[in-house]
C-alpha cells in the first residue's frame, strides 16, 4: 500500500526561510524510512504511518519552538489507486480486517492518552475521508465519536473537526484518525492544518 503526505510549513516570520531550515534536522532520525521530494510548492513524505506521523510532529514542533507562529498544512492518504505500491510504506498499521468501531475506538482513545508529551500547545482542524465504501459516514462518525473522548477534542466546525492540546497527542490523534478508521487496506484522506504560537485568541 502506498502511503505519504504532501505537506507545506508555513512561519509567519521575517526570517520564514531560517526557521524552516532551522526546522528540517528534526526529519534526520526518519530519513532511512522514508521517501522525501521537495519541489517549490510542497514536501512529499512516503512511509509508513509508524513514521510518517511522528516526523509530521517533530518538524512542526522544531519550527513551533522558534516562537514564531507556525502553520503546517497536510494532505495526507494511504490506499490511492493510482498510486503504486512501495516497499517503503510496508505497515502492520492498516491491512487486515476493519473489525467493529467499538474496540478500534478504544484503541485509538487509548493511544492518545498515553501519547509522549511534547510541551509545545497547538490547535489543528482535519477532515476525514473514507473513499469508496458505502459506509463512510459510519467510520467518519466513530472517528469523531473517538475524538470527542480522547482529550484533544476542542469542536466540530463546518467541514472539518477542531483540536487542541499538547502537539503530542494531536498528532496521535491524527494518526489513529488515519489508521483506525476506514477500510483497512482502502483508500482514506486526511486534510490538516497545525497552528502554534497564533496570536489570535482562544
Amino acid at each position: 500500500m502506498f502511503s505519504g503526505a504532501q505537506i507545506s510549513l508555513y512561519p509567519m516570520a521575517d526570517d520564514f526561510v531560517g526557521v524552516i531550515l532551522g526546522a528540517l534536522g528534526a526529519l534526520d532520525p526518519y530519513r532511512d524510512r522514508l521517501r522525501i521530494e521537495t519541489d517549490d510548492i510542497s514536501t512529499l513524505l512516503v512511509g509508513p504511518p509508524e513514521v510518517l506521523f511522528p516526523a509530521l510532529r517533530d518538524l512542526f514542533v522544531a519550527a513551533a519552538r522558534s516562537g514564531k507562529h507556525c502553520v503546517l498544512s497536510a494532505a495526507i492518504s494511504r490506499g490511492c489507486p493510482g498510486e503504486p505500491d512501495d516497499p517503503i510504506c510496508r505497515s502492520d498499521a492498516f491491512g487486515g480486517p476493519v473489525g467493529s468501531l467499538g474496540p478500534r475506538k478504544e484503541a485509538a482513545i487509548t493511544a492518545v492518552r498515553n501519547a509522549a508529551a511534547t510541551g509545545q500547545p497547538a490547535a489543528a482542524q482535519f477532515s476525514l475521508y473514507v473513499m469508496g465504501t458505502g459506509d463512510h459516514m459510519d467510520e467518519i462518525y466513530g472517528c469523531i465519536d473517538f475524538l470527542k473522548q480522547s482529550g484533544v477534542y476542542d469542536r466540530s466546525k463546518n467541514f472539518c473537526t477542531k483540536l487542541r492540546g499538547d502537539t503530542g497527542a494531536i498528532f496521535s490523534a491524527l494518526n489513529e484518525a488515519f489508521c483506525r478508521f476506514g477500510p483497512g487496506a482502502g483508500h482514506v484522506t486526511l486534510d490538516i492544518t497545525v497552528s502554534a504560537n497564533s496570536p489570535s485568541a482562544v
